[in-house]
This record gives C-alpha cells, sequence and structure tokens, in this order.
C-alpha cells in the first residue's frame, strides 16, 4: 500500500522518520490549515497514494482524559470559521450562508468515511480546527456547547476535507500532549505524547 504520513512538523513524527519505512512517503506541511491544504494538495498531484495519515499532538478539552492517549479522529471541522455578533458565535454551517450537508461536509462535520484499516484497536474522538491555539476560557466553553469535542488541533479538519474531495482513504490520529486552556506548559506532556504516537505509527505501519 503506498501511504503517505502526514505531520505539521517534524518533531512530531521524529522517531517514525528514523525508522524504516518501505512504501511510506514523509509530508511535513507546516503549522495551520493553509499550509495542510497546499501541501497536502500539492502532494497528491502527481501519486496515488491509497492511504493518507496525518499524526500529530493536540489538546483534550476533557481533563479526565489521560496525557498521551492516542486517538483515532472520526469527524473535525473548521470550527472558527462563521459569524460573531453581540459576542456569540454562529459557525458557518449553523447559519443561512452554507447547507450544512453540502459535499463534503455531513451534518456540517466532516467525517471519515474510510473503512477500519487500523491493525490496533484505538480509542474514537471528534475533533474541531482552529486558526488560533484556545486558552480563553469564554471561548473554551463556547466551542465545548458548540461542537462537543473531546480533541482541538490547527490542521485536522484540513485533511479531511481534501480527502473527502479526492475520495482518498485517510486517519487522523492525535495523541494528547495538553489539556485546552492550560498555557503553563510545564504542565504538558509533550515527550510522552508523541512517544506514545509514534509507537503507535510503528503498530499500524511497520508490522
Amino acid at each position: 500500500m503506498d501511504t503517505l504520513l502526514v505531520a505539521a512538523t517534524e518533531f512530531e513524527i521524529s522517531p517514525f522518520i528514523a525508522t524504516q519505512h518501505p512504501n511510506i512517503d514523509i509530508l511535513i506541511t507546516g503549522i495551520g490549515v493553509p499550509n495542510t491544504l497546499y501541501t497536502i494538495q500539492n502532494a497528491i498531484k502527481n501519486n496515488d497514494y491509497q492511504l493518507i495519515i496525518q499524526a500529530g499532538i493536540g489538546g483534550s478539552f476533557t481533563t479526565t482524559t489521560p496525557l498521551a492517549t492516542v486517538f483515532e479522529i472520526e469527524k473535525d471541522v473548521f470550527a472558527d470559521i462563521g459569524f460573531s455578533q453581540n459576542k456569540i458565535f454562529t459557525p458557518l454551517h449553523q447559519s443561512k450562508f452554507a447547507n450544512k450537508n453540502d459535499f463534503p461536509f455531513t451534518e456540517g462535520w466532516l467525517v471519515n468515511t474510510t473503512k477500519h484499516i487500523a491493525k490496533i484497536a484505538l480509542p474514537k474522538a471528534t475533533a474541531i480546527t482552529v486558526n488560533t491555539v484556545t486558552d480563553n476560557i469564554d471561548t473554551i466553553n463556547e466551542l465545548t456547547a458548540l461542537y462537543h469535542a473531546q480533541i482541538e488541533s490547527m490542521e485536522g479538519a484540513a485533511l479531511h476535507f481534501v480527502c473527502l474531495q479526492q475520495a482518498i482513504p485517510f486517519m487522523q490520529l492525535r495523541s494528547v500532549s495538553n489539556y485546552v486552556g492550560e498555557r503553563n506548559k510545564n504542565n504538558w506532556k509533550i515527550k510522552e505524547a508523541i512517544a506514545a504516537l509514534n509507537q503507535t505509527l510503528q503498530q499500524l505501519l511497520l508490522k
């Protein structure tokens, strides 16, 4: 299987890069939605990938989730595209300006319809993608009420959007490095989250 492994930064998948990975191409997109959209689209122009896996760390809205837990993301959304009026935010797909079921969206979400190909069982989660990492308690509460998501990242929905448009099977893996809103990085577990993420990649791709 010709596979493309995507990450926002080399740092997140550096242990995996150091191993042997035949038939697996590596793509470092850069951080954020624009970089991810462009680099993935550019990579698939001249390559017929059978699977694209995005691997990265992310924040958890659920403080009971153990840090360094690796999730497979079932659905994602561009969470901060919409309209803010009188301090109330309305997501695009909850407004009159977009149909929540216009392809590739389903009820406003970018749902991974890929048949399960994982060789190991992973816990599933819902994620949101934002352009600014969230640390304001009012914003956290607003996003939680709107989406009821477990995970936040800055790239996930871009993967879903491109792969659904192009009918390419895909997976998004997120390892929890911190709780959303916790800006004291002494409480983050980035090293442990990356170790768990790369162990999962080894189990998925190198068996």
